[in-house]
């Protein structure tokens, strides 16, 4: 099974290294076929990628940071039983992952709030997940109650007891619920596609996908006039601009892969 998932990946990586023509002869499969660099470079000595890539950088943090304060904070607040209205904000909450207002009202509501041509039309929307939400607080229900109870008697504050306390014995779900929310940010083009108009903001996915749309014009071009180069050399570019893209994701995982499946096992069963 893993070397089933991992054939796309290796087979992009290939053609990453291949040369255009290799590709247009479609002889790349596993291993780089005329070995070359030379697509590194070119995409490497774009300006516009590296800003691109800036972008999603900085998109990615700040909206993982917000994303994290707002979903801790509410799934805690949830998690207690004596909370009045508890019911109606979770019910609330429940209810937006099954209905929206739809890509027309959001942009409307986007672009009325001023938000347009901004960071943070990409950043606030999506700020909290309710899937995240909900396992966080099935997590903090599980915490033993005791520990907050000598906490109060200790004379610590609300805040204190989930500063000093409660976050310090979440570190395995909090690293899940980073990991979820900066791959998803990350990888996020749609918001970007839909809320920035100048190309010197886009996020690298848009690059990317912009470069995909580029290879399919590239490739019905070349079918109608019989020769295909262009499509390949596009081909090759647009598979150095994926590694290239998905280098700062693989490094993240291998330091919350421990935490990855008790945070997750952790928030979704109640004992």
């Amino acid at each position: 099974m893993c070397l089933i998932m991992l054939y796309p990946f290796v087979t992009v990586l290939a053609q990453s290294f291949s040369s255009p023509g290799a590709i247009k002869a479609g002889q790349v499969n596993v291993l780089p076929v005329d070995f070359s660099i030379n697509s590194y470079v070119a995409v490497m000595n774009n300006g516009m990628f590296w800003r691109n890539y800036g972008n999603t950088v900085l998109y990615t943090v700040v909206a993982t940071i917000i994303a994290m304060t707002l979903t801790t904070a509410f799934a805690y607040v949830l998690s207690k039983e004596h909370l009045r209205g508890r019911k109606i904000l979770i019910g609330i909450a429940v209810f937006t992952m099954f209905f929206n207002g739809g890509i027309v009202p959001n942009y409307v509501l986007i672009s009325s709030l001023g938000m347009k041509n901004t960071m943070w039309a990409l950043v606030i929307p999506g700020a909290i997940s309710v899937f995240n939400l909900l396992v966080m607080k099935s997590f903090f229900e599980n915490l033993p109650k005791d520990l907050e109870e000598a906490a109060q008697i200790d004379g610590l504050s609300w805040f204190g007891i989930f500063g000093r306390i409660v976050l310090p014995l979440s570190k395995a779900v909090i690293a899940t619920m980073v990991l979820f929310y900066s791959v998803a940010f990350w990888n996020d083009w749609f918001a970007a596609f839909l809320y920035l108009d100048k190309s010197e903001l886009f996020p690298v996915t848009l690059f990317l996908r912009n470069l995909i749309a580029g290879a399919s014009s590239a490739a019905s071009e070349g079918a109608a006039s019989s020769g295909s180069t262009a499509a390949a050399l596009s081909a090759n570019i647009q598979s150095v601009t994926m590694i290239l893209t998905v280098i700062p994701i693989l490094c993240i995982y291998p330091f919350v892969q421990r935490f990855f499946v008790s945070g997750i096992m952790l928030g979704s069963v109640k004992g």
